[in-house]
């Protein structure tokens, strides 16, 4: 089917949920995931995927096992989509890409990256013109100072004090979220995040552990 929106039962369901995050309230709701939460996310990614990549919704189920909240249940449903996220809630929509979180061997190359003229000014630019499609980059991590090693008055000290960065829009709940009109929030802001990515992808990389176990 093609996709059409999320239902108000969508919110409904999590509203829910967030006030019982129980075993009980999961299985009395569970054909109202399947059918109005998580089809219209499998549809809206099987629509995207041909141009964003490979996509995959994330486990409905919370890992507890080392957080004080043993709440079972995830009161979103999220999915990657290639080198993007999209998430549901009943707060809205929203939709990231980027890195949140960098291993020193990735946080080495980027900061270096950033230092050099050629690619650290091609991040600035980068960022400066997702910025004016009115979508937040920010860093999951920012430094009170300057990473060791690096002059504090550097042009682009506020990028080098990053230890991840990520592109982010969200979307207040509202009756187009029930329409077609969804799909076009997501893609259009993929399209406009898309260069951070692939700066990313080029400078950065994949943490050292992802690349050995690609050989």
């Amino acid at each position: 089917m093609a996709f059409a929106g999320w239902p108000a039962e969508a919110l409904e369901f999590y509203e829910g949920l967030e006030a019982d995050n129980t075993r009980s309230y999961w299985l009395a709701h569970r054909e109202v995931y399947e059918t109005q939460v998580r089809g219209p996310m499998d549809e809206l990614l099987a629509e995207l995927a041909p141009e964003f990549g490979e996509p995959k919704v994330f486990r409905p189920y919370r890992d507890v096992r080392f957080s004080k909240d043993k709440s079972p249940y995830k009161t979103a449903i999220a999915a990657r989509l290639g080198d993007g996220y999209v998430q549901l809630s009943a707060r809205g929509l929203a939709a990231g890409t980027g890195m949140y979180q960098m291993a020193p061997g990735q946080l080495e190359r980027y900061r270096q990256a950033v230092a050099a003229d050629v690619p650290g000014g091609e991040l600035q630019r980068v960022v400066s013109a997702i910025r004016e499609r009115g979508i937040e980059v920010h860093g999951r991590e920012v430094l009170k100072t300057a990473p060791r090693g690096f002059p504090a008055d550097h042009e682009r000290i506020d990028l080098l004090r990053c230890k991840g960065l990520i592109a982010w829009q969200e979307w207040p709940a509202a009756a187009w979220l029930g329409t077609p009109e969804a799909r076009q929030r997501v893609a259009g802001f993929l399209t406009a995040a898309r260069p951070l990515a692939h700066w990313l992808a080029d400078h950065v990389g994949p943490p050292a552990e992802a690349e050995r176990r690609s050989r």
